[in-house]
């Protein structure tokens, strides 16, 4: 009787990785890191990427003293206790404020996902003390541009994820969440399959990208570690062309808004 085979899965974080600037070629940056790790890329291999090295290679960097803050934005500042030029940029990036308490604002991001600030950040940005940086402009996109990049240099079927942190509704503490995808599915539903019973599964929905995103922050770290990428090996049954936002709940069936 053959042995049976125990899935596995391997998750490395890509080091000595340079700090990234505004025009940087990000696909050649990960395959010098790849190369530098002895890491050679293979069939099915995904690479998660931090949404933070995209935007700074897309040039998402804002300085605040550019920013006029509108009427909107001073009165939303004086009440969160933010500064009023960093309100309109959440502002401008999202499609509605779902909550606010002082020191918190919570974003619908015109990309659909809900989360704090519009998923506007400051921390590890090099220069003026008052940079910021935004979510790519399509995560998805960048993510085709990568994975269409690394496969011609590797010549392997990939795919790429693009990362985002992100708090959750009821929980403290953040995960990490697929924010763009390219060959990897962001949702599959198993619905109408039988489990091992053979009962039909009714309610049975997953997010393939999104988990693999939160395993990969744990090797990526959120401070001061400098490895945002890492390379997956070993996710089967999880490719697919979807665009990240097919996870995102319609309105409709939205409970909580």
């Amino acid at each position: 009787m053959p042995a049976m085979t125990t899935p596995a899965l391997s998750i490395t974080a890509i080091g000595r990785f340079p700090e990234v600037r505004r025009g940087d070629d990000l696909a050649r940056l990960l395959a010098d890191a790849l190369a530098a790790a002895e890491l050679a890329l293979a069939d099915g291999d995904i690479l998660a990427v931090t949404q933070k090295i995209v935007s700074k290679a897309e040039g998402r960097n804002r300085t605040l003293a550019e920013v006029t803050p509108s009427a909107r934005a001073i009165e939303l500042g004086h009440e969160t206790r933010k500064d009023p030029r960093l309100v309109e940029l959440i502002l401008q990036e999202s499609r509605s404020i779902v909550r606010t308490r002082p020191d918190l604002i919570i974003a619908e991001h015109r990309l659909g996902i809900v989360l704090a600030n519009a998923g506007i950040d400051r921390s590890n940005l090099p220069g003026a003390e008052d940079s910021v940086l935004l979510l790519p402009e399509d995560p998805d996109a960048s993510a085709r541009r990568l994975r269409a990049a690394l496969q011609a240099a590797s010549g392997a079927k990939l795919g790429v994820i693009i990362t985002d942190s992100v708090g959750r509704a009821w929980r403290k503490g953040t995960v990490g969440l697929a924010i763009g995808t390219a060959g990897v599915a962001p949702f599959l539903d198993l619905r109408g399959r039988s489990d091992r019973q053979g009962r039909k599964l009714q309610v049975s929905e997953i997010a393939p990208a999104d988990s693999l995103a939160a395993v990969a922050a744990l090797v990526m770290g959120e401070a001061a570690e400098g490895t945002p990428a890492v390379l997956i090996r070993g996710a089967s049954g999880v490719a697919g062309e979807a665009p990240a936002s097919a996870v995102l709940r319609p309105a409709a069936e939205d409970l909580f808004r």
